[in-house]
């Protein structure tokens, strides 16, 4: 790994390179690959990942990415790295069952930020689209893309694994406890195989809890401490535990935290920012009662640690941040504990 980042090109290069355990498993890898929801924060360096892996395995196999694709230039970066773009709305269920069956899906589909206001469509969006998948796709693998959010706030010394009750604060949380029951009717009525792949919180330096925090620093402003303590993951490493899950999925389905094995508290990160990025840190409020963390052992044990760890990522945030790299502008609000989004 690079000491540091320099580009967006060089950061897409870094998220699309597979490694050779990734490029063993397309190769073992039965069949076609089907990404739902692909056009979002991680689901075109997914894209990208997977066709790199099957070029460098040598072997043919179509990557089809599937969104509305209301950002022209995702559906066009995918094209050029290869992956088959179609267009579809997933609510329409007549437009789902139009889809090309593949033997391997990777679900990316939700809906978080928004939900204020609009809780039928988060609701909508979070359970009627996995029931349109899970029955279209029933003699497929799935990985389901789901969230840490479905489990109780947690405390630095003692965070939820893959066997502690689901426990979902606010609606947008209990959608994706909805979104995950779906995916598990489907596999325990048809025997579909599925994993269910618990995520917080991916990094990419263009977004992510890091970002968040190192541009407050950066700009002068407060940062908001009633998270004590948050997980991440490099997003090159999130994308390929993604992909190795395709080989972990069961009936009745299976459940897998993916973060980072680190427990990073918020305010130590701050001021480790401050020092990097030699910038006065504040801080809003006091820590709150708990926040959202995950135990992701399982996960390290069956795909090893990841490649990049949270000081590598936080070293790299800095300079991001103090070179002017490109944010997406979409806050993480991993400071939020009440559901609201």
């Amino acid at each position: 790994m690079p000491d540091l980042i320099e580009s967006e090109a060089q950061l897409d290069a870094m998220l699309a390179q597979p490694d050779d355990r990734l490029i063993d498993f397309m190769h073992q890898l039965e069949g076609d690959l089907i990404i739902l929801g692909i056009a979002g924060k991680m689901g075109v360096s997914l894209g990208q990942l997977a066709v790199a892996a099957i070029e460098k395995a040598g072997i043919q196999k179509n990557v089809y990415g599937v969104a509305r694709f209301s950002d022209a230039d995702a559906r066009a970066r995918l094209e050029a790295a290869g992956v088959r773009t179609i267009q579809c709305d997933l609510l329409d269920r007549t437009a789902v069952a139009k889809l090309p069956q593949s033997p391997n899906v990777l679900f990316m589909a939700g809906r978080k930020f928004g939900t204020g206001g609009e809780e039928p469509l988060t609701w909508a969006m979070n359970t009627l689209v996995p029931a349109n998948v899970a029955d279209h796709f029933r003699d497929s693998r799935i990985v389901a893309f789901s969230t840490g959010c479905v489990y109780p706030l947690a405390r630095v010394d003692s965070q939820p694994d893959e066997t502690t009750p689901p426990d979902p604060i606010g609606e947008y949380a209990q959608s994706c406890l909805g979104r995950e029951r779906m995916f598990e009717y489907g596999s325990n009525r048809w025997g579909t195989p599925v994993c269910l792949y618990r995520l917080n919180y991916a990094i990419d330096l263009r977004y992510g809890v890091l970002h968040d925090i190192a541009t407050k620093i950066w700009n002068g402003q407060p940062v908001d401490n009633s998270a004590e303590a948050f997980n991440v993951i490099w997003q090159g490493d999130a994308n390929r535990q993604a992909l190795l899950c395709l080989g972990h999925c069961s009936s009745p389905a299976n459940i897998l935290n993916v973060t980072g094995p680190e427990t990073l508290e918020t305010e130590a990160v701050a001021r480790q920012f401050g020092e990097l990025l030699e910038k006065p840190v504040r801080f809003t409020s006091t820590p709150g009662d708990g926040c959202y963390l995950s135990d992701s052992s399982r996960a390290t044990k069956l795909f090893g640690p990841p490649s990049v760890t949270a000081d590598q990522l936080i070293r790299w945030q800095a300079h991001w941040i103090k070179t002017g790299g490109r944010s997406l502008g979409k806050p993480t609000h991993f400071e939020i504990s009440d559901g609201a989004y």
